[in-house]
Parts: structure tokens; sequence; C-alpha cells
């Protein structure tokens, strides 16, 4: 074989050509992202709609099975379910695995929009099952304080520094990458003004409840007033009168009654409080305030959960001169599962090329056969790094996996081809002619054998090329 001739004839070239491999294998080894497995986009979308004060039996009627009618004549529809329950209704629509999710969704949005569903039912939400749209991280923040100093410290502290956070690139280190998408802050008490009103004496003064609101809705504005040209500049104004303090709410006059003036505290009091609250969350025995932090779609989860571990240094110490009885704790951390798992196959892949290597001694009773192929299994792996790093293929249980099939392939084929090449040694030939008939000799036999493995990966790496485009 060709190849075979080229090696043994152009030994110089080929240990720079494998040189290079290696040097450029482990530079993308270390840029390579890491997932716990490969990006799959689920074909299947989620129709949630609202209907306050409607029974199961109203939401079918109604609501599913118009919006089910309407969508299941999209292309590429697999199923379509539904679960209706009082005040809700889901129709979930299953897609084929190639259908191109971006353009399923306007698909549906637009039969959403010829559905003719109740006035006082609330517009369809679209939601989209992907397990990468789960938050990375989670993080408390609890103490001794408030909980409503607690929430504002997240809003206002945390959330702004963690937002929009990205990852420089390590090639100019000016360039950024994707990294954090969102943060969301729950638990806690939300601050909110409490007006109540007295009934009793808005009845005796004849006043509806809906003329304080629209009075309190007329004094609490933000508005754009219109353009002022000067020359060729132009300004935008804006009506500012929003509330700054409870007094200026007790203060607003909502009627007149024989010329005397009726104020909100004249029928009623006005407080501060906090919003009903529908989620509570503990941190040992403690009522704390959730920061979650969602990571962006083309993110890697390892590297984005590594840059906000770095800032919450800075953040912990700017919140301790707050206050020293506050603490802020990682309670959810995806990136430790995903290292922790990718940290096994390698460990595993590790001993498994050890015991090979053994094994080969054991059965070969030769220190030169053993160590050619204990070269040959990390230099192939290295190498392998550099083309992945090309195809922009991750650190995967997957692709480990793979790589550690391809251990024991290589394996299988090097003690084949150093038993043809020692034969012809012990023939009387050369050691190149020995290595060019020997490997020559069974270098057929060997693609052969590889070629039916590969041949049965086929399929799913075709289906990993359709469905990569639309990921």
């Amino acid at each position: 074989m060709k190849i075979v001739e080229f090696s043994t004839r152009r030994r110089v070239t080929v240990v720079m050509l494998m040189a290079t491999l290696v040097i450029f294998g482990l530079i993308s080894y270390k840029r390579l992202p890491i997932n716990l497995l490969p990006d799959i986009s689920y074909p299947t979308l989620t129709v949630r709609t609202e209907y306050p004060g409607s029974a199961p039996s109203e939401i079918e009627n109604l609501i599913s099975k118009p919006i089910e009618d309407a969508v299941s004549v999209i292309s590429d529809v697999i199923r379509v379910s539904s679960r209706s329950r009082s005040d809700v209704s889901e129709v979930v629509i299953e897609f084929a695995w190639k259908t191109n999710m971006d353009f399923a969704s306007m698909d549906v949005r637009e039969k959403l929009d010829l559905v003719d569903l109740p006035d006082d039912a609330e517009r369809p939400v679209l939601m989209r099952f992907d397990p990468s749209l789960d938050p990375i991280m989670r993080l408390s923040l609890y103490g001794d304080e408030n909980l409503i100093t607690l929430r504002i410290l997240a809003e206002d502290e945390l959330k702004p520094v963690l937002e929009g956070l990205s990852v420089e690139s390590g090639i100019t280190g000016a360039e950024t990458v994707s990294g954090v998408a969102a943060v969301r802050v729950s638990g806690g008490l939300e601050e909110e003004i409490h007006v109540d009103l007295e009934k009793a004496r808005l009845a005796n003064l004849g006043i509806p409840i809906s003329q304080v609101i629209e009075r309190l809705s007329e004094e609490n504005i933000n508005l754009t007033a219109g353009n002022i040209k000067e020359g060729e500049v132009e300004y935008i104004v804006r009506t500012f009168n929003e509330f700054r303090q409870i007094e200026e709410i007790d203060d607003i006059v909502i009627d007149f009654r024989n010329k005397v003036a009726i104020k909100i505290k004249d029928v009623g009091s006005v407080s501060k409080s906090h919003k009903e609250r529908d989620v509570i969350t503990r941190v040992n025995g403690k009522e704390s305030v959730e920061v979650a932090i969602f990571k962006e779609a083309d993110a890697n989860t390892v590297t984005v959960a590594r840059l906000v571990k770095g800032r919450l240094s800075g953040i912990e110490e700017k919140l301790r001169k707050f206050s020293g009885s506050i603490r802020l704790d990682i309670t959810f951390d995806q990136s430790r599962f995903i290292e922790s798992s990718i940290k096994e196959v390698i460990s595993t892949a590790l001993w498994g090329g050890i015991l090979a290597v053994i094994v080969l001694f054991l059965f070969l009773r030769s220190i030169k056969s053993t160590m050619i192929i204990g070269l040959a299994i990390p230099i192939s792996i290295v190498s392998t790094f550099f083309f992945m790093y090309i195809f922009g293929v991750s650190l995967n249980i997957m692709s480990l996996g793979g790589l550690a099939l391809g251990i024991g392939m290589l394996v299988d084929n090097a003690i084949v081809v150093l038993e043809s090449i020692d034969r012809y040694h012990k023939s009387g030939h050369s050691t190149i002619d020995s290595a060019i008939k020997g490997a020559g000799e069974v270098g057929g036999a060997v693609i052969a054998s590889t070629l039916t493995t590969i041949c049965v990966f086929i399929p799913i790496m075709a289906e990993s090329i359709v469905l990569c485009p639309l990921l």
C-alpha cells in the first residue's frame, strides 16, 4: 500500500506530522467545550393557554379542541395531545426529528392567530421543551436581614452584575462569546404599596372604587409628551409624575363634596407592604431569596459556571460590607455534575488504556512492541482533539465513549499489523521491507474490519449531521 511505503520511506515527514497533530491536539483540548451530552433539540412545542374561572370541560371544548384542530394540519406534525385542567389548557405538539423547530414555531404562531378563543382567555403562550433552557446555577441569599431588603439586594446588586456576563476569547482576549442570558430572582418579599379603602366611608360619600382607581392612575404617570425641535436638534419630551412617597398618595383628591376636597386619607390608608407570595425558598432552615442563572443557547455550561463563580467572590465582599450576617450560597450547580461525569469517563478510558498495555505485554512478551502500541494510543487520542475542535464536537459522555471504543480498535489493529511485520522480520527481511510487506499484506483486512464497525455508526452520524443545523 502506498500509505505504508510513504510512512516508512518518509519517516522524518511522518514524525513531524505526528508532532504537529499532537501539539495542535493539546492546544485544542484546552479550548474544547465540556458538556454532559451532545446538544439535542427536542421536536416538541407546548401551547399553554389560561382561562381563569373555567372548568376542565369548558377548557377542553372552548380552547383545547380548537387549538388541536388548528395545529394538526401543520406539516411534519406526528402527534397532538392536550391536557385540560381548571383555568389552564396545555396542547403538546410533537414533530418529526428532522423538523426545523424555528420554522415550526412560526407556523404554530400563525395558526394560533386564526383560532377564535373566548374574550376572557389569556393569549396562548408557546413553550419549547429543551433541557438547556433550565437554569445552570441557583444561588441563595439569606441572613438576618428582612426579606424585603434581601430581595432588593438580589435585584439591585446581584442581578445587574451577573446579567450579560460573557466569556473573553482565549485567542485575542478582546472578543467575547456567549455567557449568561438571564437572571431570575424569586422568593423573599417584593415591596408593594397598599391602598386600603374603607367601604363604609366610600358608600356614605357615594364614591365608587373605580373612581379611586382612575384617580390613582391619572396621578401616577410617565408618558411621552411629544418632540421639540430647535434648529437641527430634536428633543424628546416626557411627562414624569410618579409617586415617590406615601404622603403623595395620601393627599390625592378623588372628589369634592360641598366644595370640600375628599382625599385618599379620608377614605382609607396607604402603607408599605409586600406582594402576595407564591414561592417560598429556604436554606439551612432560613427563608431566602433564590437567584436562578440561565445561560445563552450556544454557551458552554461549565465555562459560564466558572465565570459566575469568579464574580461571586467580589459580590460576597460587597454584601459583607452592607451586613455581616448576609450569606450567598450556591445551592445548585449543573457544571459540578457535568465535570464529575466527564472525569469519571476520562478516568475509565485511562485505566482501560493502561490495562490494554499490560495485557499486551503479558501476551507479546516484547517491550518494544508494547511501547509501539502504547505510544500509538495517546498520539491518536490527542490528535483527535484537534479534529473535534475543528468540527465543533464537545467533550461529553458520547464523544469520550467513542474515544474509548477507538482505543480498543486501535489496539486490535496494531496487534495484527505488528504480528505480520514480525513474521516477515523473522523470515530474514530487513526492518524497512518487513514493515512495508507486513503492513501492506494485512492493510486491506485491517481497513475492512474497521469499516465494519464504522458502518454501524453511519446512520447515527448521518442523523447528527441533519440535526446539527437545527440546534
